[in-house]
């Protein structure tokens, strides 16, 4: 429920808006349970997104683990650092070499600024940033060759990769879900 720019306003609640919407429905005093907690509770409403957002979530979860790393630090800061310039470098190269693309030899803290400055973003913190905005920053990053996962699963150096085609969330991410819906149908084919 932690909005844009609220204290608890960090990865796991912009990873949990990506795949769903939820809101409050009603707020719970610790003094309702015996022994009492020390905080209040909430109940919430949480609704799929239907039709999902469809990215990439390796992609995604490797951008928000770098803004997220240090919320309340600039993003000029954590794009900065030797090692997610670093991890970022890497992820470039085996991009190069399985698109065939022939690799910047701009450095990629200067590339990485670039595309926060092209964002608007150089000098914002992580926690004041919007869902649709992080979409842009990745889709900015994924325009210049800078990717957050190292590669995808099955793809073999020399595949061509396909700019038009929508990035997609791994099915393997709903293996829990789909194993319920078949229990749920087996039970109801017993009755």
């Amino acid at each position: 429920i932690a909005k844009v720019g609220d204290k608890q306003y960090g990865r796991l609640a912009v990873n949990v808006a990506l795949f769903v919407k939820v809101t409050g429905v009603c707020k719970v005093a610790k003094g309702s349970f015996t022994p009492p907690p020390e905080v209040d509770s909430m109940v919430v409403k949480v609704v799929p997104r239907d039709p999902p957002i469809e990215v990439d979530f390796r992609e995604w979860d490797g951008l928000m683990r770098i803004c997220f790393g240090r919320k309340n630090k600039t993003l000029r800061s954590s794009f900065g650092t030797k090692d997610t310039t670093k991890t970022l470098e890497e992820n470039y190269k085996t991009w190069c070499a399985l698109t065939g693309t022939k690799p910047s030899k701009q450095p990629m803290k200067e590339v990485a600024l670039e595309v926060l400055q092209t964002c608007g973003l150089a000098e914002t913190r992580a926690i004041k940033i919007d869902l649709d905005t992080f979409f842009r920053l990745l889709l900015e990053f994924n325009k210049r060759g800078i990717h957050f996962s190292n590669c995808s699963p099955g793809a073999k150096i020399g595949d061509r990769m396909d700019a038009d085609a929508p990035p997609q969330i791994d099915p393997r991410l709903f293996a829990d879900d789909h194993i319920e819906e078949e229990e749920e149908e087996g039970d109801e084919m017993e009755d």
